[in-house]
């Protein structure tokens, strides 16, 4: 069993930056892939980055490559997503997800966290 916290969302000026974090319970987290994904009001989920379980590969989204990096601290058993030069159009929730191997599907993935909220303003 993998448990999921996100934290770090927030209101934040277009151009400016947040790092969100997600925190896992379990011995396994250092074991899976872990993914961020985002879902804007009325609009489907989307996957936004990803990570594989040794840290070596990444995949992003090409709407935030180059903006956005996600990295993890498999001591912390924790996850990160840096996000620089905001967009409003990032606004959305943010979720981190779990699953033993990396790919871009949200219904891939195995284990969710509540999402945190991400607004930014213009």
């Amino acid at each position: 069993q993998v448990q999921l916290a996100e934290s770090g969302g927030g209101l934040v000026q277009a151009g400016g930056s947040l790092r969100l974090s997600c925190a896992a319970s379990g011995r396994a987290f250092g074991t899976r892939a872990m993914g961020w994904f985002r879902q804007a009001l009325g609009k489907e989920r989307e996957f936004v980055a990803g990570i594989s379980w040794s840290g070596t590969s990444t995949y992003y989204a090409d709407s935030v490559k180059g903006r956005f990096t996600i990295s993890r601290d498999s001591a912390k058993n924790t996850v990160y997503l840096q996000m620089n030069s905001l967009k409003p159009e990032d606004t959305a929730v943010y979720y981190c997800a779990a699953r033993w191997v990396l790919t871009t599907t949200a219904g891939d993935y195995d284990y969710w966290g509540r999402g945190t909220q991400v607004t930014v303003s213009s």
